[in-house]
């Protein structure tokens, strides 16, 4: 399998403070790998700069599906974005507009201009996640399983090659926390999608399953 994200000896700032040094991480493709750490550990700085959203100021190599992350111009950020879908831990839903309205603005921000084209990959995704029947609520309608469910939905929308879930069920009691996770399972086991996910419980994760863990500012397995 191919190596989708490749880190060495990569150091990771925020604020002008190093939170993370030497890191060497690979990821290859299809597999689900868990960050774990206490709060603060580094994991979701690792898991930002892997959509640019942090810097990385120094490194041998930081490479994220083909793209140098120590060489990243701005203009080309949206294009390494497109290819990533990114599941947050407060969904950031625009409450004032449906399901499809949420989803139709993500693809005509990015660069989808067909009506069929848009409502076809809408009907897609949803689909996928189980919430065809739900396209015409409003966010606060939704239980919050629903509305990750929809974020997924909408981490679908430009067929990504990796997944990054931030605490994805961290807003979720444990019965709609374990339909998500049964969820981000079924699409990396059946779709082939590589997942990431950031958390700070170890219980998440599963048998098959790579475990990373964050100590002190360092990767310690």
């Amino acid at each position: 399998m191919s190596v989708i994200v490749d880190y060495r000896n990569v150091e990771i700032e925020r604020a002008e403070k190093t939170v993370l040094k030497n890191v060497s991480f690979t990821l290859s493709e299809g597999e689900f790998c868990y960050l774990v750490g206490r709060v603060g550990s580094g994991k979701s700085s690792l898991m930002k700069t892997m959509y640019a959203d942090v810097a990385i100021p120094s490194g041998e190599k930081a490479d994220v599906l083909g793209f140098d992350l120590l060489n990243l111009k701005k203009r080309r950020i949206p294009y390494l974005r497109r290819k990533i879908g990114i599941v947050f831990q407060d969904f950031q839903l625009l409450q004032d507009r449906s399901v499809n309205e949420n989803l139709r603005f993500v693809l005509r921000a990015t660069g989808w201009s067909q009506r069929q084209d848009i409502e076809d990959r809408i009907e897609e995704v949803l689909t996928a996640v189980g919430m065809a029947n739900k396209s015409y609520k409003m966010p606060h309608e939704l239980s919050g399983g629903e509305q990750q469910r929809i974020v997924i939905a909408r981490a679908l929308l430009n067929d990504p090659k990796l997944i990054l879930a931030d605490e994805p069920t961290g807003n979720l009691d444990s019965a709609m926390g374990e339909e998500v996770m049964d969820l981000l399972h079924s699409l990396n086991r059946n779709d082939g999608l590589t997942v990431v996910m950031v958390t700070h419980n170890e219980a998440h994760a599963r048998g098959t399953d790579r475990t990373v863990r964050f100590f002190d500012g360092r990767i310690i397995s």
